[in-house]
């Protein structure tokens, strides 16, 4: 499946779900992630993520499509991250 993730986290806990989301997907911007996954590797981040959040305080929000050519993707401004791959 694709998807887009999006998360708003207390700045002590920022750093960590930053790292645990590029295990995963890939950094598009600030707090925002896309990508192919697997079901049971997107249950494994979010249950990882859980571990991190403060879930009273912050949040983790999934977008899932099945795959990217369903979903439209605009840019407008300077593109943070390139997921272009390169074999």
């Amino acid at each position: 499946m694709y998807i887009i993730l999006v998360y708003d986290c207390g700045e002590k806990r920022v750093a960590k779900i930053l790292k645990l989301c590029r295990k995963y997907l890939n950094w598009i911007q600030n707090s925002v992630f896309e990508g192919e996954i697997s079901e049971v590797k997107l249950k494994e981040l979010i249950f990882s993520a859980k571990k991190i959040m403060n879930i009273e305080e912050d949040s983790l929000i999934i977008f899932s499509g099945l795959s990217e050519k369903r979903l439209d993707k605009q840019i407008i401004g300077k593109e943070r991250n390139s997921i272009d791959v390169f074999l």
